[in-house]
């Protein structure tokens, strides 16, 4: 789970800063997105790069929630039988809503594909015009659009936070003074994460992209 983790954490920042891109202009900002499906040509066809990095980002995702099941299985077993008292345990906010945050963050997955991605659910949905598309999408008048991605955004963060130091213990960190290296690491990255990622939505709703 650790493993699988990281590999998304890693597609994660790289994708934000491909969208950070969106600053300097729709043409820099397209001809990123152009410049996306054609990595690895002449050796690769055109697009192969992003159908292969799609198809080991589905591993990853499914290799994940498959551990998740299975760890959640396994705690099941440890303990058939439930406490005649359950004391209140002491936890961060993102540990207790750790399943539950995985479960918006799968949705939000689906969605942004079917927005982003193929264009479904956007206003515009031009292929090749990514710029537009993300104005068009985080319009003032779709300001629930906004909404949805800020809190999907935010179970983001709270999810990475205690992923990424959980898989710190479970790669071998078990010192305390590296534990508490290892949750202000967490909780810097989940923070950069959460602000680059929805600074441009609100960059579009006060219109400074449009």
């Amino acid at each position: 789970m650790a493993v699988t983790g990281l590999l998304l954490v890693g597609f994660l920042y790289v994708h934000m800063i491909g969208n950070l891109k969106i600053f300097f202009g729709a043409e820099t900002f397209d001809h990123y997105a152009h410049w996306l499906r054609t990595i690895g040509t002449p050796l690769l066809p055109q697009d192969w790069y992003l159908w292969i990095q799609r198809a080991v980002l589905t591993f990853a995702v499914i290799g994940h929630i498959t551990a998740a099941v299975i760890l959640a299985r396994r705690a099941g077993k440890a303990r058939p039988v439930k406490y005649a008292h359950r004391p209140k345990v002491q936890g961060s906010y993102a540990a207790r809503t750790m399943r539950w945050g995985g479960v918006i963050v799968l949705l939000f997955i689906i969605y942004h594909i079917l927005d982003l991605t193929t264009g479904t659910l956007n206003p515009n949905g031009k292929p090749g015009e990514v710029y537009a598309n993300v104005a068009a999408d985080f319009a003032p008048s779709r300001w629930y659009v906004t909404l949805f991605y800020t809190l999907s955004i935010v179970a983001v963060g709270f999810h990475l936070r205690h992923g990424l130091w959980s898989a710190a213990r479970t790669l071998g960190q078990q010192r305390p003074h590296g534990e508490k290296i290892a949750r202000a690491v967490a909780l810097v990255l989940s923070v950069v994460l959460v602000v680059g990622y929805l600074s441009v939505p609100f960059a579009v709703l006060i219109g400074l992209v449009d």
